[in-house]
């Protein structure tokens, strides 16, 4: 099984601070194709996450305007996260369970990265659908 820190190799996430617009964040993940946005406060420290389902749910969907609502509005405040040398079926674990799809990767308050659902293979989402299964016979 791999670590977290190996799915992340060499990974440079997407960082914005809070006062930057849903806009711009929009803009800067089609860019880098990427499905976050982790969200800083003014010093540096991870405050949230913002994701597609932010903007939709969040700013979309109240009929907010992208332009002017700021990522610390809209985000997801406080997101669970883990450290990089946690397994990655625990990340898998922990989305499942919480029904997010992103997890940001913090070690001693410095940002490393974020796992999605789509950074697992085959083998994890095996062993998640066992340990899944098992459970719900345990019941």
């Amino acid at each position: 099984m791999r670590k977290l820190s190996d799915v992340i190799l060499e990974q440079r996430p997407l960082v914005m601070n809070e006062k930057a617009t849903v806009k711009e964040a929009c803009a800067a993940m089609r860019e880098a194709r990427a499905g976050s946005v982790l969200v800083t406060d003014d010093a540096g420290r991870l405050s949230g996450i913002f994701t597609g389902r932010d903007a939709v749910c969040r700013v979309l969907a109240e009929g907010r305007p992208a332009a002017t609502t700021t990522l610390g509005e809209a985000m997801t405040r406080n997101p669970m996260t883990l450290k990089p040398e946690e397994m990655a079926i625990d990340a898998l674990r922990l989305m499942w369970d919480g029904g997010f799809r992103h997890v940001p990767l913090v070690r001693n308050g410095k940002i490393l990265g974020v796992v999605s659902r789509g950074d697992f293979k085959g083998v994890e989402y095996g062993r998640h659908e066992d340990e899944r299964d098992l459970w719900e016979h345990m019941r």
